[in-house]
């Protein structure tokens, strides 16, 4: 079993980043957009050494300024030798156990150690070489220009509102208060600087956050005006009352004027949705013959699908929380209903316990705190619930509790709720008048993705900023047990599959440092290991978002889309199940980012978005590793997650 002490990212000899990670946010980077080589061709090494601490030190450290986030760097040449401080970069997580100097500053720092910045040795040396210049005087270094930041217009004001809610709120909250992200309130942020919140926005960090000025997203002007914005108050957010969502809520097909059975002879079980993501639309494609069907118009940067119990309804979920409803037995699916429950929000799940099929939907909210009830066929809202209370660890009242993953029994009439900031997992009972909340588990802060294991009973979490998986019960109501896996672990739903040494097992790659760690998921079979780390596998590849695998696949498939390198965010790695290790890493495409996972029915293909304005679909030949074909298209904007029917409905992961 191996564990690991949390550390955040971006600082050069110890200290947390501020970290603007924006998960589900923002635009690929294209190939004209492409960011600049990790290392800069230079003659001279300080100005090659500046580029690389600006894009990786800055947020969190000054040379000669005093502490920022991390420890002021001045003549640190002085105070240590060059092969201490050599090994501490290229291992900081290592020397903060093994070294007694490393410990020493680890305690110092809050026991938070800094992250692995994947520097070579030239880089390193460049690094040092700038630090000494600044040091001695002969170079200087850009102010930190910490406190009160210059006021915005009106209108640069509504534009980086518009600006947070796509790029940032994902991560770091509407209150920006944090959990994916790091904590990015005034009172850290104006003690960061505008230098270097430009510095961080611009270059992003290693292990999540996205270089958004080096990828073209981002404007100077814009980043300049983000720079600004973050050091102000938040303003207040919209509440959401049910009044404001029935009057959202837009029947367009009455059930008795549906199709009592499938129009088509197509294999609709094997239909693939798939988000695109900015053109606010969901293309529904024949997973047999890869012919595209029907384009449904469905709101801002749909985020999932998920299926009906029955398969027979796609429901997706936008991030400004607009629900639309997909018929897909007419000949061409179809909408048939809209609403909107959220002004934020990422999950939605139908009810699929026996005798409840397709009669419920619950949507969760990441704004306003709540969750709403709807009728599974219509979309009629029927009850919000607010979902605030007391952080589990401190017992402090929040104002901000946002419902991330949402999963369904389907051997009880109850949704799982992942209450990220409380830490709570919540238990919805929707076979009880008005769908009441009727246990809230304790565990730990920051709930995020997660899923079933493979029977179906116990629900596991990713506690992002505490760096654990989360293990409940559902059947008996109460929390198994926590553990450490790494930097910030983001399993999706997460991968099921029996390892020939374990057992049945589970997996999480990490946003925060590139590692994919395989835990016990077998109680009944396998109890000394179950809920234990069994292999841990590392490897250059931060800024994961997805594991994915089937029942019939030897492999199980990872991406890397929030790496900060855009290289790297095209690739993707491909564990053996048999094995137990990685099998290969390989470039999905020239351009765009390669995310998400979804295989067809029988799993013997698997699909892979290449995310960007001239979007793809790449299909590999799952049992040979072997491209077989691509989807292409002038519709095909932005591809990001596919869903297929049978696999979603039946929660095959």
């Amino acid at each position: 079993m191996t564990t690991t002490p949390r550390f955040v990212r971006g600082a050069i000899v110890l200290g947390a980043s501020v970290a603007l990670a924006a998960c589900g946010g923002g635009e690929p980077a294209t190939q004209e957009q492409e960011a600049p080589a990790a290392t800069a061709v230079s003659e001279n090494p300080v100005s090659a050494g500046q580029a690389i601490f600006e894009r990786t030190c800055f947020a969190c450290h000054t040379i000669g300024e005093g502490p920022r986030i991390g420890p002021d760097l001045k003549d640190v040449h002085k105070r240590r030798d060059r092969d201490w401080l050599v090994r501490w970069i290229k291992d900081p997580i290592g020397m903060s156990q093994t070294d007694s100097i490393g410990r020493a500053l680890l305690a110092e720092w809050n026991n938070v150690p800094m992250a692995p910045q994947f520097l070579s040795d030239e880089e390193i040396d460049q690094v040092l070489e700038y630090i000494i210049a600044v040091s001695e005087g002969t170079v200087q270094m850009a102010s930190g220009d910490a406190g009160v930041p210059e006021e915005l217009t009106p209108e640069q004001f509504e534009q980086a509102k518009e600006i947070y809610f796509n790029r940032c709120a994902g991560c770091h909250g509407t209150l920006r208060a944090g959990a994916t992200g790091p904590n990015i309130q005034p009172e850290r942020t104006r003690q960061i600087g505008s230098a270097a919140l430009k510095a961080t926005l611009t270059h992003g960090l290693p292990g999540g956050m996205p270089a958004w000025g080096d990828a073209g997203i981002l404007t100077e002007d814009e980043i300049g005006i983000m720079a600004r914005y973050v050091q102000m108050d938040p303003p207040p957010p919209p509440a959401r009352p049910m009044a404001v969502i029935r009057n959202s809520w837009n029947l367009m097909v009455p059930v008795e004027e549906r199709p009592t059975r499938p129009e088509t002879d197509r294999n609709w079980e094997n239909y693939f949705g798939v988000v695109l993501r900015d053109a606010g639309e969901v293309a529904i494609i024949d997973g047999d013959t890869k012919e595209l069907l029907s384009i449904i118009e469905t709101g801002f940067a749909v985020h999932i699908l998920r299926s009906s119990s029955t398969g027979r309804y796609f429901y997706a979920v936008g991030r400004d929380g607009k629900v639309s409803l997909i018929d897909l037995w007419p000949e061409t699916p179809q909408l048939v209903a809209q609403v909107q429950g959220c002004s934020d929000a990422r999950s939605v799940d139908a009810s699929k316990f026996e005798g409840y099929e397709d009669r419920y939907l619950i949507e969760g909210c990441y704004w306003p705190p709540q969750y709403v009830v709807y009728d599974g066929l219509t979309l009629e809202p029927l009850a919000v619930h607010d979902v605030t209370g007391k952080a589990v660890d401190t017992g402090e009242k929040l104002d901000e509790v946002r419902v991330a993953a949402i999963v369904a029994s389907h051997f009880d009439p109850v949704w799982v709720l992942g209450l990220k900031e409380s830490g709570h997992v919540g238990i919805v009972d929707y076979s009880k008048p008005n769908f009441p909340i009727v246990a809230k588990i304790p565990t730990e802060r920051f709930l995020h993705d997660g899923g079933w294991d493979h029977t179906g009973r116990y629900f596991m979490i990713a506690a992002n900023q505490r760096d654990k998986m989360v293990v409940v019960d559902v059947q008996e109501q109460k929390l198994v047990t926590m553990f450490e896996t790494g930097r910030i672990p983001h399993p999706g739903r997460g991968a099921n599959w029996q390892d020939p040494e374990y057992g049945w097992v589970n997996g999480t790659t990490h946003i925060g440092q590139g590692r994919f760690v395989v835990y016990g998921a077998d109680p009944v079979g396998r109890p000394d290991v179950a809920w234990k780390v069994v292999r841990t596998i590392d490897f250059e590849g931060s800024g994961s978002l997805f594991v994915k695998t089937h029942p019939n696949s030897p492999w199980v498939w990872m991406d890397m889309p929030l790496n900060n390198d855009p290289k790297r965010t095209r690739q993707t790695c491909v564990y053996s199940k048999a094995k137990g290790e990685m099998e290969k890493c390989f470039t999905i495409g020239p351009r765009g980012t390669a995310v998400h996972f979804e295989y067809n029915r029988d799993g013997t293909e698997v699909w892979v978005s290449l995310w960007d304005k001239q979007g793809e679909i790449v299909i590999f030949d799952d049992r040979t590793l072997t491209e077989k074909e691509r989807i292409t298209g002038d519709w095909l904007v932005t591809p990001t997650g596919k869903f297929n029917v049978y696999n979603t409905s039946h929660d095959i992961y």
